[in-house]
Formats: C-alpha cells, structure tokens, sequence
C-alpha cells in the first residue's frame, strides 16, 4: 500500500507553529516512506476564513521547504482540493446514510435547540441532541422538504454499545457510545461540517495516515462510526501532542505566541525553526540534534513521537539559531544582516564587511541587530560610573588620565586600520607604565558609551572613522572633566 498523506489547513489567518509542524510530521512520513504529500484546503467554516490566508499557507510551505505533490495550485488525480468547490460531493453521502439509517433529517429551530441547551446547564448537564427528529416519518420529512423548511443532516449515533479506533500514538482508544453526541453532518447552508468533510474527502483521496492534533481525539470514534456505516476502511490515525506555551496553556496566536512568519520576520532562519520544530514532539535515535530537511526526510519514523506535550522554548529555539547563523558563510550572514543594519545604519559610511565579520558570532536572531549597533550611529548618553570596571582596575578618575595621555597619539595615527590604531595604543600603554585593561576600557566606553560592543576599541575606531572618533573621544574627555 502507497501512503497517502495529507496537510489540512483552514484558511483562518497565518501559519500557527502547530499547523506548521503537523504540516512538517505529515510531510516527512510520506517523504521517508516514499509516498505521497497532499495539500487540501478545508474552507467549510466560510465565516471564518481570512481574505489572502490560502496564499499565506503556500507562502508558508514553500518557504519551509514542504513541497506538495497534488493540491489546489498544481492540480492532481483526486481533486478538486478545495472542499468548498467539492460541495456536490458530500450530500449523497448523506443521503446514503439517511437510507441506511445511519444519519437522519434535522428540523429543529435554533429557539429549540438554545432552550434545550439551557435545560442541560440547569440540570448541570452536558448538552447533547435529544434524537427529536430521528422519530419524523418519511411522509413528515417529505412533507417538510417540500415546505422548504431549513433541515441539517445528523449521524445517527447507536444509544449502546462502545466507538473506538486504534491510534499509532494512544493505542486503542475506546468510548460508550451514550456518551457522544448526533453532530451534523450536513449544515443548513448546504455545507459539510469539517468532521464530514473530513471523512469524505479522506476516503475519496486515499489518504493513508492521518495526522492531526490530539484535540481531535474525541471526534476520532464518530468519524469511525462513519467509516463502517459507509463500508470503508478507515485510515491510520496518528493524533499528535500539542505544543504548549508553557505547562499550562497551547500556543495561541490570540495570546500573543509568534506564528512560523513572525518567527522569520523576526530573524530566525528557516532551517533553524525547522530543525526546532521537528524535535517538538519527536525523537530522534541517538543524541544529534542539527538535521536538514533533506536529512529529516531519510530519518523521521513514527515511533519516535512523543505520548507527552513539548514546551516552545524561546531560549532553546535562539540557541538554534544562532548555531545555524554561526554555520553561515561571511556573504551569507552579511545578506542576511543587510536589511537589519540598514534600520540602523547608512551603509555607505560604514564598513559591512568588516562589521559582519564582528557580529556574526554574537547574533542568536537578526533582530538584535539594530540594538548592537545603535551606538555606531548615534553616541548614547552614559554615566561615567561606566568607567567603573573592578576587574580592569579602572574608574572615572583613571579613564581621564587614560584618555588624556592617549588622545594626542590617535590623533596622530594617519593610516587609519585597526593595525594601526592597535600598535599605536599598545607601544604606549607600555611607554605609560599601565596595564591594558587601564586604557583599553575607558578607551572603548569613551567611543561607544557601551560596555558591551561587537569588538573592541581598535574595531570600532576603525568603523567609525577618525574624525567620529575624536569628536566622540574628546566629548568624553569633556564629560569627565566637569
């Protein structure tokens, strides 16, 4: 048997990290088993969907790197891949299984429906469909379809009895019947609902294993009462974990969690979140983290996945970044730094190359970029406490001498290169009798107003110029005069 997966979404707005690795899982299984990769998208909810939000999910794969084999853009022997344009499909089905007794007419009016709802929570009771309709005669319902009376379509669910499924992840997963609820299947608008369409659509395409998150665990024995009810085999279910915000709560864009475009928006590269993401949920064999997608698709199997929620950590998914970034070569990094330090700087006064070369090890996300190098456009206001360093056995009294006894000779540096500035400053620190740290430190606070800069003072002397380095050198000299 060929697998057949299958990537879902709902057109509801930006790529959420949890579509995204469930799109990743889904993706690598048919890739490792060499099967097939479909895109489906499942507009039913028409309330919902967001204006651009389809381009958005193939901006998304495409950038990841998930390349569909059949879907709504490239076509395919099963489509069409819009359930909204699959809608003639689904009735018939329905129908089916109002013949047979599995599914039946619903008439009741929205008022009915809220009142008995409100009747359960007086009773403090979970709300579920009383079957008022089920017991409608062919001549009633007829005679109601003729009037044009608004209907849905319910799964008839048996009132005794257990619904189950096996999941590659729970194992068997079991439940009294009594307990679940005669969700619709078709909704007054003609439309099916997302479990129906689900089923359907899953069957029709042949679709193999179905991925999907944990939340759809319960829904699970009803789309298997469907399967038996219309004689097909279901498909394997593989319910993932969710990925959690912290201990208490799933990531929510609502709540202010990053969706996979604010991530790259932000900074991160894409092979770093991919990387990160993989591993929220699944284990590798052995210890090695860094994989690329390529390699990922050799090497992902389904018994790797977790039974127990992963936690979206920042701090772990920075590390990785900055690992990636640290990977890159000097032109890459700096193509990747250009528009950050654009924010910040004008490129035709400063030397990239050399900056990039500064700032390369230090980056964990791009975005950090124009705060490192803010102090190159602009000199900030400092305290001179900063002088203050106990290790370098310097304060603001110290700085003073230092920099009055230096100043003379970087003016007098003619050839302005960092080896330059060096050998200068270093012959007279040893003429002066004083330690490195002495003249180093408040050299480097006296141009950059910083204690933390990417290089040190020969470096950003050399960034900065020789005419911005007085002027800077000598406001500092200025300040701790007064």
């Amino acid at each position: 048997m060929s697998v057949r997966t299958r990537f879902a979404p709902s057109p509801t707005g930006y790529m959420h990290l949890g579509n995204l690795r469930t799109a990743l899982y889904t993706y690598l299984y048919a890739r490792k088993e060499g099967g097939t990769f479909i895109l489906r998208i499942e507009d039913t909810d028409q309330e919902r969907e967001v204006p651009g939000a389809v381009q958005i999910i193939y901006n998304s794969l495409k950038t990841a790197g998930l390349t569909h084999d059949e879907g709504p853009d490239i076509g395919g022997p099963v489509g069409p891949y819009v359930q909204s344009e699959r809608k003639d499909t689904y009735l018939p089905y329905a129908k089916q299984l109002v013949e047979s007794g599995h599914a039946y007419y619903c008439f009741c009016t929205k008022e009915r429906l809220e009142e008995a709802r409100a009747e359960a929570e007086k009773k403090g009771e979970s709300f579920k469909y009383d079957k008022h309709c089920l017991h409608l005669s062919k001549e009633e319902i007829q005679a109601k379809l003729d009037a044009g009376e608004p209907y849905v379509i319910r799964q008839n669910i048996p009132t005794t009895g257990k619904a189950g499924f096996d999941d590659v992840i729970y194992g068997h997963v079991e439940v009294d019947c009594e307990t679940l609820d005669d969700n619709i299947l078709i909704k007054a608008d003609g439309l099916p609902t997302y479990n129906f369409a689900n089923v359907i659509d899953d069957h029709l395409m042949g679709i193999t294993h179905v991925m999907r998150g944990n939340e759809y665990l319960s829904s699970a024995p009803k789309y298997n009462l469907l399967y038996e009810a219309l004689g097909w085999e279901p498909p394997k279910y593989v319910h993932l974990t969710p990925v959690m915000a912290n201990a208490q709560r799933k990531l929510s864009k609502r709540k202010g969690d990053p969706s996979f475009e604010d991530l790259l928006s932000q900074g991160y590269l894409t092979e770093a979140v991919i990387n990160y993401m993989v591993l929220l949920g699944w284990s590798p064999r052995g210890e090695r983290e860094f994989f690329t997608l390529k390699e990922l698709e050799e090497v992902f199997d389904l018994e790797g996945l977790s039974k127990s929620p992963s936690i979206f950590d920042t701090v772990k998914l920075n590390w990785f970044n900055a690992e990636y970034i640290r990977r890159l070569s000097p032109e890459t990094y700096l193509e990747h730094a250009r528009p950050w330090l654009n924010q910040m700087l004008d490129e035709t006064k400063f030397d990239y190359k050399r900056l990039c070369e500064l700032l390369q090890s230090r980056t964990e996300v791009f975005n950090q970029l124009p705060e490192m190098v803010d102090f190159l456009k602009e000199m900030p206001a400092f305290d001179n406490e900063l002088y203050t360093h106990k290790k370098m056995k310097t304060n603001p009294e110290v700085a003073l001498d230092a920099l009055t006894r230096i100043r003379p000779i970087i003016d007098g540096v003619t050839e302005w290169t960092e080896e330059k500035l060096h050998d200068a400053v270093m012959e007279a620190i040893t003429e002066f009798g004083m330690k490195n740290g002495q003249m180093l430190w408040p050299l480097r606070i006296a141009i950059s107003g910083k204690m933390s800069t990417p290089g040190g003072a020969f470096e950003i002397a050399y960034l900065l110029g020789k005419e911005e380095t007085m002027k800077r050198l000598d406001a500092s000299i200025a300040q701790l005069q007064k």
